[in-house]
């Protein structure tokens, strides 16, 4: 089963985010069995030219590829569906009118208006017919990140926005809305992802958090969450090596 069809599902999906710039890690990662890779350009090296290897990569070990944007525009959203990306994941979103820019510059007409090219590696360079290309094109997945704590106030209404795939939510951004900054686990801060992941069920949206541990990946799959975004491929690679070496030194 695909990705799209395991989040259709409500099905547990994990995957890493990319730094690395390298399409031969975000191949050999996709190779292990990651549900879907997300290439950053937000908070990391890479930049829209690089990405379409990492794209490719990912494709190539049937792992589907999402681009975290740089921010929350036309231009950054566009640029990234038109190199290929299956999804976007779209940073700082606090209100239900971002919420509808994210959506708008997703989505071609009629449930958008993102600016049509047809010269672009998603259309097979216009080889795609076009009909079929624009049809398809609007079932990209849309993943908005709602972070602080006017986005956990304004919850309802940016759920009521039509469009949105999956809301990822920052459990240290809710720990500090809700007093108790930092304690993740916190029983206020479970009971609100309980509250909110209900909201999601009743508005058929999916739910996603960061985390880079497994027993709070396991918390949140516990939880309902299904979007697992489990720690970036630098970090992984670094916990293995120190593992590798501890447990060699050890005897």
């Amino acid at each position: 089963m695909n990705f799209i069809d395991k989040i259709k599902n409500r099905e547990t999906v994990i995957g890493p985010f990319s730094k690395t710039s390298d399409a031969g890690m975000v191949e050999a990662m996709g190779y292990a069995g990651f549900d879907f890779i997300i290439i950053d350009l937000e908070h990391g090296p890479n930049s829209i030219l690089n990405a379409q290897n990492l794209i490719r990569a990912a494709q190539l070990s049937a792992t589907f590829p999402i681009i975290r944007v740089a921010e929350n525009e036309a231009v950054n959203i566009g640029q990234a569906l038109d190199i290929g990306a299956g999804g976007v994941q779209v940073p700082q979103v606090t209100n239900a009118a971002e919420a509808l820019k994210a959506v708008q510059s997703a989505k071609f007409y009629p449930q958008g208006m993102r600016g049509v090219c047809r010269f672009v590696r998603a259309a097979e360079y216009s080889n795609k017919d076009r009909f079929e290309y624009f049809r398809e094109a609007n079932d990209c997945v849309l993943i908005l990140q709602l972070e602080g704590t006017e986005a956990v106030k304004n919850i309802d209404e940016i759920l009521a926005v039509e469009g949105i795939d999956i809301v990822f939510l920052g459990p240290y951004d809710l720990s500090q809305a809700l007093g108790v900054s930092g304690q993740i686990n916190h029983p206020l801060v479970l009971d609100k992802m309980r509250d909110i992941i209900a909201r999601c069920k009743v508005n058929d949206i999916a739910t996603g958090v960061f985390t880079d541990n497994i027993n709070d990946a396991k918390i949140w799959v516990n939880l309902g969450v299904n979007y697992i975004s489990y720690s970036v491929d630098v970090g992984i690679i670094q916990e293995a090596c120190k593992s590798i070496i501890a447990e060699v030194l050890a005897g």
